[in-house]
């Protein structure tokens, strides 16, 4: 393995917050560190620096000049972390967790204090904003999201209110404020929303679904009143991550988790013109935030997903990296996309793993992440080597 040192500067940001896309940040200069360099298969320390010019995922997914791939995994605050377990003895709850701000934040920076992940994820749930549009819900332990009276009619979408984030969510926006001060910038704060259709899966469907018989029946005998769901929805998660940008959300990741479940011909007509209308309708007021799209299961779809206008698709373990980057194309970066379960292998079969993924992304415009996130029982230590050996990549 070949080394080398070299002297790197280091800025950092003396300005307030600033919401993305409307203001820069100036910067002052402080003094250089050594820079530790190695092969793609050396993992190295990287120097301590009280904060960057502007964090490497925002500049890998706008095409910079980076020396590594940023680095963030899906559920990288979770129940594989042995801080998360206590805070879930103390407080069972998952709505009282996700909708608490104290705890939102503590969550959320439970992953960056241990590991100093690239992006910093919102602790949150994509069904978060169904109680502030009418839709009653739980998370319930061992069972998952219970919607309690699910959409069937014309009429039970009437009842569905528009999405008010400032009078709903409030402490999403705090908690995404006070990450924005807490991370300094070292990382990116990241936000996330549900894609409509998957959103609209959830309410219709009751819960989570197999086989998806009751969003299909509604979408092929009742178009009308799907479409008029989705609508609502495309319009509430536009507000929602405006809102999420304004409060301190660097990039935001959208989830279409159940799209893939529609044939390419369902999800142009269901699924690709209400993801176009958010990321529109985003771009006109936030257009250099970065937008995510991600969607397990989505080889089939992949040309379609790019195809939303988003900035990043983030692929699953299915796909084939290098396949990926051909299908996408040179204008979208892409992010993913090691096996979760490879995190239960050896150190040396992770490290073949991460290597091997991000010599098929290539250079640039690749955020390092996992195909889904991280299963619950993974080894807390595993997690950690897969973030010394990333953070040790140097192209």
């Amino acid at each position: 393995m070949y080394c080398s040192h070299s002297l790197s500067s280091i800025s950092s940001v003396s300005s307030p917050f600033a919401s993305p896309g409307k203001s820069g940040f100036p910067l002052s200069s402080i003094s250089k560190a050594p820079v530790v360099r190695c092969s793609l298969q050396g993992a190295v320390a990287e120097p301590n620096a009280t904060s960057v010019a502007e964090p490497l995922l925002l500049t890998a997914v706008r095409g910079g000049d980076v020396e590594r791939p940023p680095v963030w995994l899906m559920r990288q605050a979770g129940r594989y972390m042995k801080s998360y377990q206590i805070i879930c003895e103390k407080y069972p709850s998952f709505r009282e967790r996700s909708e608490n701000v104290d705890l939102v934040v503590e969550i959320s920076l439970q992953p960056w204090k241990v590991f100093k992940p690239d992006g910093v994820i919102l602790f949150s749930d994509i069904l978060t904003p169904l109680s502030g549009m009418n839709i009653p819900f739980d998370i319930v332990k061992g069972k998952g999201p219970v919607i309690f009276n699910p959409l069937q009619t014309a009429s039970d979408v009437d009842q569905v209110k528009e999405f008010v984030p400032e009078e709903s969510v409030s402490y999403v926006g705090e908690a995404l404020t006070i990450l924005r001060k807490e991370v300094d910038n070292k990382a990116a704060v990241l936000g996330f929303v549900g894609a409509p259709f998957t959103l609209a899966s959830y309410v219709v469907e009751g819960g989570s679904s197999k086989h998806f018989s009751k969003i299909k029946r509604l979408a092929f005998s009742q178009p009308k009143v799907l479409h008029a769901l989705l609508q609502k929805f495309t319009s509430s998660m536009a507000k929602y991550i405006q809102y999420q940008a304004d409060n301190g959300a660097q990039a935001v990741q959208i989830f279409d988790s159940w799209a893939t479940e529609l044939s390419p011909v369902d999800f142009e007509e269901f699924s690709l013109p209400y993801l176009n209308q958010i990321v529109n309708a985003v771009k006109q007021t936030h257009p250099d935030l970065p937008l995510i799209l991600y969607a397990s299961g989505s080889g089939g779809l992949l040309e379609r997903l790019g195809r939303t206008g988003v900035d990043v698709v983030s692929l699953d373990w299915t796909v084939d990296m290098a396949e990926g980057r051909r299908r996408l194309g040179p204008n979208v970066a892409v992010q993913g996309n090691v096996d979760p379960g490879v995190l239960f292998g050896s150190k040396d079969f992770i490290t073949s793993r991460i290597n091997d993924t991000v010599r098929k992304a290539g250079r640039g415009k690749h955020i390092l992440n996992l195909g889904h996130g991280i299963v619950v029982g993974t080894p807390e230590e595993n997690v950690a080597h897969f973030f010394e050996v990333a953070k040790g990549i140097r192209y």
